[in-house]
């Protein structure tokens, strides 16, 4: 989700500039400074991302800080929704740039002519423009055959509207089930955008598709839920500053990519919507999940009504466990691309 999609008020930009200032840290994250190694025996977690980066710049964060994580091995990233042609190459200019050519990038469903009213606008296409062009192959169809060759074993990471993830339960609902769990960014159950206590939102991620958002709730898959209760964290200036002393390739795109979403956008500083749910897929003690039964409405809202529980979900933001987990990824990472990225 992103914030600049939101259409409240100035005074939630007031709001998020404190907002690190609250949550609690749970007990079992406390100490948590560095990436952790796989446990003996246990290999990375493999995962695929589902995104629609390019728009807001927490689809950055969130992909770096899963390349720089250990206990995740991203088999493979999709884009997602709108112009995800575009998004393919803004994904292969990140990839190469850091050194990861070895993830393959699939294109998802374009959905240019279907933008609904308030969609985001993709305010980093010029610096995905400059990447170099390249085939891909189909997002759909990747997602089942990893679910199919790695039954019970891949994460799938949904920080997009859900478009690809409709598209492949419709084509193949077994396959689909063969996922481990989805973890999901989008909803929002007691508190929408803007502050504690604001009503209830219709969430972008789920808005822009609702018929596929309901989709992913039936599928039978393990959904854990990131909804706009527990992901609406500030990332300020001083955190921006670390990342900018150390210049490795991914904190030099961070910087570039920040500012162009402030020129696109107007909002002063990034929220990290979605990097919430990566750091959940990394390890769930930064975001406490409760049972609840999720319903979709034809707009987008996700309530929790009565029935057999569909999906854990988070319902309170944790920054100190969430940024004792993601900074020294970012901070530690050193990852370079060796070849031309941009077109010359």
């Amino acid at each position: 989700m992103r914030l600049a999609r939101c259409r409240g008020s100035m005074a939630t930009v007031v709001f998020l500039a404190g907002i690190l200032l609250a949550g609690t840290l749970p007990r079992a994250a406390r100490g948590q400074t560095r990436p952790a190694a796989p446990a003996a025996g246990r290999g990375p977690e493999l995962a695929i991302l589902d995104t629609d980066i390019g728009d807001d710049i927490d689809d950055v964060f969130a992909l770096g800080i899963a390349l720089a994580s250990p206990e995740l091995k991203v088999v493979g990233v999709t884009s997602a929704w709108g112009d995800t042609a575009l998004r393919s190459r803004m994904l292969d200019r990140l990839l190469c740039e850091t050194g990861r050519e070895e993830v393959p990038v699939f294109t998802g469903i374009p959905t240019v002519a279907r933008h609904q009213e308030g969609a985001a606008a993709f305010s980093q296409a010029a610096w995905a423009r400059a990447g170099l062009e390249r085939k891909h192959g189909d997002a759909v169809g990747f997602l089942l055959e990893q679910a199919r060759a790695h039954p019970g074993a891949i994460t799938l990471i949904a920080i997009a509207p859900l478009t690809n993830i409709g598209a492949a339960i419709d084509r193949d609902p077994a396959g689909f089930r063969k996922f481990k769990r989805v973890v999901l960014m989008g909803g929002s159950v007691h508190r929408g955008y803007g502050p504690a206590g604001s009503k209830a939102s219709a969430e972008y991620n789920i808005a822009m598709d609702p018929e596929a958002a309901r989709k992913l709730f039936r599928s039978g898959v393990p959904v854990f839920m990131m909804p706009l209760d527990s992901t609406q964290i500030a990332f300020g200036a001083a955190r921006m500053d670390s990342l900018v002393k150390i210049s490795t390739p991914l904190t030099d795109a961070i910087q570039v990519l920040t500012n162009e979403y402030k020129l696109g956008t107007g909002w002063p500083a990034p929220t990290l919507f979605d990097p919430v749910a990566v750091a959940y897929a990394i390890d769930p003690r930064t975001c406490p999940t409760t049972p609840m039964h999720i319903d979709v409405d034809d707009k987008g809202f996700t309530r929790s009504v009565p029935g057999e529980p569909n999906a854990q979900v988070c319902l309170e933001e944790h920054p100190e466990a969430f940024y004792s987990l993601i900074m020294p990824r970012l901070l530690e990472q050193r990852m370079v691309g060796t070849k031309a990225c941009v077109e010359r």
